[in-house]
């Protein structure tokens, strides 16, 4: 509850930048609750429907098909967007979801993005028994190493991490960071144990998250919002460090009207030339360097 205080570290960003921005390209399409994985109900959960309950027994074709929508064109219209402005990203992908779509993992390694792992799958990490948990963690590494050739260095659940989380991430070995936290502006250190672990903190705020709750109706909402969110942190980076995050999701800023508005955002960060763009294992990397724990 207290953090830096009045004193945060100066995080002495590569080339000088007076702040650090990282996008985030959450990739859960194909391993959400579904019926034909077993889950006895579909998932609808930040779609265009919301979360109707229409009463629909056995398979929801119509949520089944919300989330086809962003593997089978969202991700590319993101894909384009990014690569035609050669931006850095992180893809903070569910191993199974990956795993279902071989042309989307080429092209990630193509691009040499990071895949930041988002879970095994897109379910409630937090309510796992630890031995269950502890296996999703091990297919999860396993499943990825295949689909994208590496390991990935960080792990981000759903909503949250459960009480285990972190020191099964330990026990498991490997990586660098996890973003189970959303408290803090600047990477900070805990302890797991004995053993000194980084959190490089994820974001609710700035969310496309906030369309499938009905706080944004138009990309000019997203705009206005994320604009002056960046504005205010640039500003502020004069005097105390910053690392704003952007979350996107590809059912939802993979739709036309919502990717305009990623869009004139990314144009406009792009235009302060003293901002750090990097993934998250890039950012981790630097503050282990630059900051490691005393």
């Amino acid at each position: 509850m207290v953090g830096y205080g009045r004193t945060p570290p100066d995080p002495e960003w590569p080339g000088g930048a007076r702040m650090a921005f990282s996008l985030v390209l959450n990739y859960e399409e194909g391993s959400e609750y579904s019926v034909p994985d077993g889950d006895g109900r579909s998932e609808a959960t930040m779609s265009d429907a919301g979360a109707p309950d229409l009463g629909v027994e056995g398979r929801d074709l119509a949520a089944e098909s919300l989330f086809e929508y962003g593997s089978r064109v969202g991700f590319w219209r993101l894909h384009d967007i990014f690569r035609e402005r050669d931006l850095p990203v992180t893809v903070s992908g569910a191993a199974l979801a990956l795993e279902r779509n071989p042309e989307a993992c080429a092209v990630i390694r193509e691009a040499d993005w990071e895949v930041l792992c988002h879970g095994w799958r897109w379910v409630e990490q937090f309510n796992m028994e630890e031995e269950e948990e502890r296996g999703h963690i091990a297919k999860a590494v396993a499943s990825l190493e295949r689909s994208i050739g590496a390991r990935p260095l960080g792990w981000y659940c759903r909503y949250g991490p459960s009480l285990n989380t972190r020191r099964l991430l330990v026990e498991e070995g490997g990586f660098l960071y996890d973003s189970n936290s959303y408290a803090d502006d600047l990477p900070f250190w805990v302890r797991e144990g004995d053993t000194p672990f980084l959190v490089v903190p994820h974001t609710f705020s700035h969310n496309d998250n906030k369309y499938g709750r009905g706080w944004f109706a138009t990309s000019d909402d997203f705009l206005t919002y994320m604009t002056d969110a960046f504005d205010f942190m640039y500003r502020e980076s004069a005097r105390r460090p910053r690392m704003m995050s952007l979350s996107l999701h590809l059912r939802v800023s993979g739709h036309a009207a919502r990717a305009a508005g990623v869009e004139r955002f990314l144009d406009h960060v792009r235009r302060h030339r003293d901002v750090w763009i990097a993934t998250r294992a890039d950012i981790a990397k630097h503050w282990s360097e630059t900051h490691p724990p005393d």
